[in-house]
C-alpha cells in the first residue's frame, strides 16, 4: 500500500514543479512581450502613399496625338500628348504682324519728334532774330524822334528849310511803323514757337502711348507663343502613366484631367495610429515596415512628421460633438514615414499597398 502511494506523490510533485516552471516561463514571456509592445508600436491601418501628378491642358483644343500608354514609364519632359496648334500658330503670327506694325509706327513718331525739335529750335532762333530786329528798330525810332524834335525846333527858328523838316518828320513816322511791324513779327514768332512746342508735346505723348501699345503687343505675342507651346503636353517628372482617359480627337479644356504620372521613387508610408499610441512618437524614430505584397521582406524607415490633427477633423464631414449625442471613439492620427534611401529597389512599392509599420520607441 505504501509503495502505491509513493509513486502517486512523486508524480504529483513533478506536475506541480512543471506547472510552476511553465507559469514562470509564461510570466517571463508575458513580461518581455509587454516590454516589446511598449517599445514597438505597430498598426495595420497603413498604406503606401505618394505624389500623383495630374496631367491637364492649359488651353482649349482638339487632341491631335497621344504618345503614351497606361502604365508606361516616362522621363521628365517626355511628350505625352499634342493638341492641334493651327489656331494658336495663326494667332501668334497675327500678334507678331501687329507688333511689327506698331513698332513701325513708333519709328515714324520718333522721326516726327526729331523734326518737331528741329523746327522748335528754328522757331526759337526766329524769336531771337525778331527780338533783335525790334531792338534795332526801337533804337532807330529813338534817333528818329530826336531828329524830328530837333528839326521842329530848327524849323520854328527858320534855321532849316521846310523840305528837310518834312523829310525828318516823315522818317519818324516811317520808323514808328517799322517798330510796330517788328513787334508784330515778334509776336507772330512767339506764337509760332508756342504752337511748335505744343506739336512737340503731342508727339512726345504719342510716343508714350505708342510704347504702351507696343508693350501690350509684346505681351500678346508672348501669350500667343506660350499657347503654341501649351499644345505640347509633356511629363513634369519621371514616373508611370496611369488613369489615361484621353484619345485622339477629344475636345479638351483647361484643367481637364487627361492622365496622371506617378513617380514610384517618391513614395512614403501613411500610418493611421490610434491617438493612444503616439504618446512617445516623434520625428526621427526608426520604423520597421512589413508589406503584405512581399511577405518575409522588411523595409526600414523613419518617422518624418505627425499630422496636425486627426483624420476625422480633415474629412469631408467632420464630426460635430456639440449636439448632445456624443459617443467617445478613439481617433487616429496620420503619421508620415519615409523609407531609408536605397531600400530594396528590387521590390517596388506601389501606391495603396497595405503595410504594417512598427515604430521603435527608444
Amino acid at each position: 500500500m505504501e509503495e502505491t502511494v509513493k509513486p502517486r506523490a512523486g508524480r504529483k510533485k513533478t506536475a506541480v514543479v512543471l506547472f510552476v516552471f511553465l507559469g514562470i516561463i509564461i510570466a517571463v514571456a508575458a513580461f518581455f512581450y509587454i516590454q516589446y509592445k511598449k517599445t514597438h508600436i505597430s498598426t495595420d491601418d497603413a498604406f503606401i502613399d505618394g505624389n500623383v501628378h495630374t496631367i491637364a491642358p492649359k488651353i482649349y483644343g482638339t487632341v491631335k496625338a497621344v504618345y503614351v500608354q497606361d502604365n508606361q514609364f516616362v522621363t521628365k519632359g517626355t511628350l505625352l500628348a499634342g493638341l492641334d496648334p493651327v489656331d494658336y500658330t495663326t494667332k501668334a503670327k497675327m500678334a507678331s504682324s501687329a507688333l511689327g506694325a506698331q513698332q513701325g509706327r513708333l519709328q515714324e513718331d520718333e522721326a516726327r519728334i526729331v523734326a518737331a525739335r528741329k523746327q522748335l529750335a528754328e522757331r526759337k532762333a526766329n524769336i531771337d532774330a525778331q527780338a533783335a530786329a525790334v531792338a534795332l528798330e526801337e533804337a532807330n525810332l529813338r534817333q528818329a524822334r530826336k531828329d524830328a524834335i530837333r528839326a521842329k525846333n530848327l524849323f520854328a527858328k527858320e534855321a532849316i528849310p521846310r523840305e528837310r523838316y518834312e523829310r525828318l518828320t516823315t522818317a519818324f513816322d516811317v520808323q514808328t511803323a517799322r517798330v510796330q511791324s517788328a513787334r508784330q513779327d515778334l509776336r507772330k514768332a512767339r506764337a509760332a514757337y508756342a504752337a511748335q512746342k505744343a506739336v512737340l508735346a503731342e508727339a512726345l505723348a504719342a510716343i508714350v502711348y505708342q510704347k504702351s501699345v507696343i508693350k501690350q503687343g509684346k505681351a500678346s505675342l508672348e501669350l500667343a507663343r506660350l499657347n503654341v507651346g501649351y499644345t505640347r503636353i509633356c511629363a513634369p517628372t519621371d514616373g508611370y502613366v496611369t488613369k489615361k482617359s484621353v484619345q485622339v480627337g477629344n475636345q479638351v479644356q483647361p484643367g481637364q484631367p487627361l492622365m496622371a504620372i506617378v513617380p514610384l521613387s517618391e513614395t512614403w508610408v501613411t500610418a493611421n495610429y490610434k491617438e493612444t499610441q503616439i504618446t512617445h512618437m516623434k520625428p526621427g524614430q526608426d520604423v520597421d515596415i512589413d508589406v503584405d505584397t512581399y511577405p518575409g521582406v522588411t523595409f526600414h524607415g523613419k518617422i518624418n512628421s505627425i499630422m496636425a490633427g486627426t483624420g476625422a477633423v480633415f474629412s469631408l464631414f467632420p464630426p460635430e460633438n456639440a449636439t448632445g449625442n456624443y459617443v467617445k471613439v478613439v481617433q487616429r492620427i496620420p503619421v508620415k514615414i519615409v523609407l531609408n534611401a536605397g531600400e530594396d529597389p528590387n521590390h517596388i512599392l506601389r501606391l495603396g499597398m497595405s503595410v504594417q509599420p512598427t515604430v521603435i520607441i527608444k
